[in-house]
Parts: structure tokens; C-alpha cells; sequence
């Protein structure tokens, strides 16, 4: 696993770039991907000299809305401009939904379809009897954001957080919180907790985190809406990061690399607190088991939330490209295999580290993930 991520050069902490302002759509304009062509499993660029034309709508997960714009610029570099892809980042939950009701020919979610809802069950009748797909794109970790003026260095375990978030903990300069900062000088400012107000895949992989990790001291199952009534609240990535900056004392969660210049705090991992970084939240995806009884196509996994390996940061999420395997119309199912064969591929993930501060799949991964979208074909 290590050696992998050598291979990958998955080290991005210190790279993280200028993030691009958000936008309600990205408009990608695309063309001549070697979509419909065979490939030969080829797993690199995802591009080549296929003649595509026509309009691709996508949407979903506001944590890869930097992802998207980084794979926008490279597919575009690559291929001109006959094709338009169209991603909303309007949330995870939303995502699934207009894939499912068939608005969306792919969506970007931050967990995968659920069993316990039926949407894997509901992706696979309006995907016409074949299985969806579901491919890891983008590995980030989750940073615990906070806006506390005179602190510019936070530690705080699992169990902490939880209770911060639940209520329990309501100022900050609380005894447990001061046992996990002994050198810190906490104001007695009260705290804010927020959480996304949309149904959300980076508030499920939160929630996923809080129940597996927090020692019992939060007692919710995770979800992608967040489970507590009250507090205050942000729509989408931007908006929840927007309240946080808005006031002093406020705490909440977002993809590492729309923190900004907000105070991000290091977590309890093991006897260490760890920093959110790419290369750890990589080396707890290629540890994690996958998710019981899906199909081959499906690369759902269950994320180690307890992993105490040095330098892991467990609290991060794997966002996913949902598709049909078979689409009715070839012209669908060459833009969707053109678009995610580059996703995926070496190039797309590099240029995703690059402008996002993500962690490129796994070779392994990577290579499974090109091999299932190469699968995508007309019926």
C-alpha cells in the first residue's frame, strides 16, 4: 500500500491550490473523446479520436466541485469544444436523486447509493434492469473548520467533536476540550456548531465518522441529512464555509480543500492528532474493506473510521461517479464513458490533485474504476 502511494506521489498537503470560486454549473465544453471507441482498457487519458457532439448533464456533490473544474480544463484542452457537460454541484442527496429520476445521465456523490432507501435498487430500474455503476473519483479528507479568535491551533479527539456538535459541549474552554489542547489558551466564547442544511454526502461521511469513532457520545446513525434539529446551518460546501467565517466561535465540516483561511483542527488518530492531509486519507481507503453484496461494477467501500496506522486521517470522504452500465441511446452512453474514462484515468486524477488537493486513486483502484467505465455501452 505504501509503495502505491509513492507510485501515485499522493503527497498534496503542502499543494493545495487557489480554490475556484463557486458556480452554480459548470459548463464544460468537450470533444473528439474516444467515448465509443474501444480502447483496449487503455487507462491513461481517457481521450482520443472518436467524433462526439451533443449535451451531457451531470450534478451532484458540491465537495467535487473543484475536481470538476480541474477536469474540465484538461478534457476541454484535450478535445475541443463539440460537446457541453453540464455538472450542478447541488449536493450529494439531490445528485443521486436526478440520476435516479433520470434528469442526470451521471451524478457525483459523496457516499454511495443506499440499500436501507432503495436507491440501489431504484439506480438499477431506471438504469433499465442493468447495474449501476460506481466508481471512487475523488479522495479528500474532511476538515473540522473553526473561526476562534486567538486560536490558531486545535486538537480534538472523536469523542469531543461529537459532543461539540450534539450540544453537549457548548463553550470552548470546556475541560475536555482543554484536556486535548494542555498548551492552549481557550476563551470561554460559546460555541456555534454548523452543519449542512441539504441532504448531504459530506454530512453522512461526518455523521459515518461520529458513530464509528466517538466512543458512543454520539447516538445517531449517520445520514446524509443532519439528524439534529436546531443550530445553524449552511447550503452546500460554500454556504456552510460561509458561516463559519461569518462568526466567532463556530465550528463545522467541509472538504479540506474549501477551507480557506479557516482554523482547521488536527484529530485523535491513535496516540497522535494528525493534520487533514490527502496522502492520509488515501492510506485509509486502500486499507478499507468494500461494501458487502454489490455488484462487480459497484466499488463501494466501507471507510475504517477507527484506523490508527501513523500519519492516517480517517475522517475523509470517497466521492463517487454514479452511472448506468447500459444506456437506451449510444450517443448517451459514449458521453458518459468519454467524460468518466478521463475522470478516472491517471491524467484526470493528477489534475485533481492539482487543483484541488486530492488524493489520486490508488493504481489499483484506478485500474479497476477505468476497467468498469470502459463497460458503459448502448444496449
Amino acid at each position: 500500500m505504501t509503495t502505491n502511494l509513492q507510485e501515485n506521489d499522493v503527497k498534496r498537503s503542502s499543494l493545495r491550490r487557489a480554490i475556484v470560486p463557486g458556480i452554480a454549473v459548470l459548463v464544460l465544453a468537450l470533444s473528439g473523446c474516444a467515448a465509443g471507441n474501444d480502447t483496449g482498457g487503455d487507462t491513461g487519458t481517457g481521450s482520443g479520436s472518436g467524433d462526439l457532439s451533443g449535451t451531457l448533464n451531470g450534478g451532484g456533490s458540491s465537495a467535487q466541485e473543484s475536481a470538476q473544474a480541474a477536469w474540465r480544463a484538461g478534457f476541454q484542452g484535450a478535445n475541443g469544444d463539440a460537446v457541453t457537460v453540464n455538472y450542478d454541484p447541488v449536493g450529494s442527496g439531490t445528485g443521486r436523486e436526478n440520476f435516479i429520476s433520470g434528469a442526470y445521465l451521471f451524478a457525483g456523490s459523496d457516499s454511495a447509493l443506499s440499500t436501507d432507501e432503495g436507491e440501489l435498487d431504484k439506480a438499477t430500474e431506471r438504469c433499465g434492469g442493468s447495474p449501476a455503476i460506481e466508481v471512487p473519483a475523488y479522495v479528500s479528507p474532511i476538515a473540522v473548520v473553526y473561526n476562534l479568535q486567538g486560536v490558531d491551533d486545535l486538537q480534538l479527539s472523536a469523542p469531543v467533536i461529537a459532543q461539540i456538535f450534539n450540544g453537549t459541549i457548548t463553550k470552548w474552554d470546556d475541560p475536555l476540550i482543554a484536556a486535548d489542547n494542555p498548551d492552549a489558551t481557550l476563551p470561554d466564547t460559546t460555541i456555534t456548531p454548523v452543519h449542512r442544511s441539504d441532504d448531504s454526502g459530506t454530512t453522512s461521511n461526518f455523521t459515518d465518522y461520529l458513530e464509528k469513532a466517538a466512543e458512543g457520545k454520539w447516538a445517531d446513525p449517520h445520514d446524509g441529512v443532519w439528524p439534529l434539529k436546531g443550530g445553524e446551518a449552511g447550503e452546500g460546501t460554500s454556504g456552510l464555509v460561509a458561516a463559519v467565517k461569518a462568526g466567532d466561535g463556530t465550528i463545522g465540516y467541509a472538504d479540506e480543500s474549501q477551507a480557506g483561511d479557516l482554523g482547521v483542527a488536527k484529530i485523535k488518530v491513535g496516540s497522535e492528532y494528525n493534520a487533514p492531509t490527502a496522502e492520509g486519507a488515501a492510506q485509509v481507503l486502500a486499507e478499507s474493506p468494500r461494501t458487502e453484496g454489490r455488484d462487480a461494477v459497484d466499488m463501494a467501500i466501507d471507510v475504517d473510521r477507527t484506523a490508527t496506522d501513523s500519519g492516517a486521517y480517517p475522517l475523509m470522504l470517497t466521492s463517487y461517479l454514479i452511472a448506468c452500465q447500459t444506456y437506451d441511446k449510444a450517443s448517451d452512453a459514449d458521453l458518459v464513458k468519454g467524460y468518466l474514462s478521463y475522470v478516472v484515468s491517471e491524467e484526470g486524477q493528477q489534475a485533481a490533485a492539482d487543483q484541488a488537493g486530492s488524493a489520486p486513486l490508488d493504481s489499483s483502484l484506478q485500474q479497476e474504476a477505468a476497467g468498469i467505465v470502459e463497460k458503459i455501452a448502448a444496449k
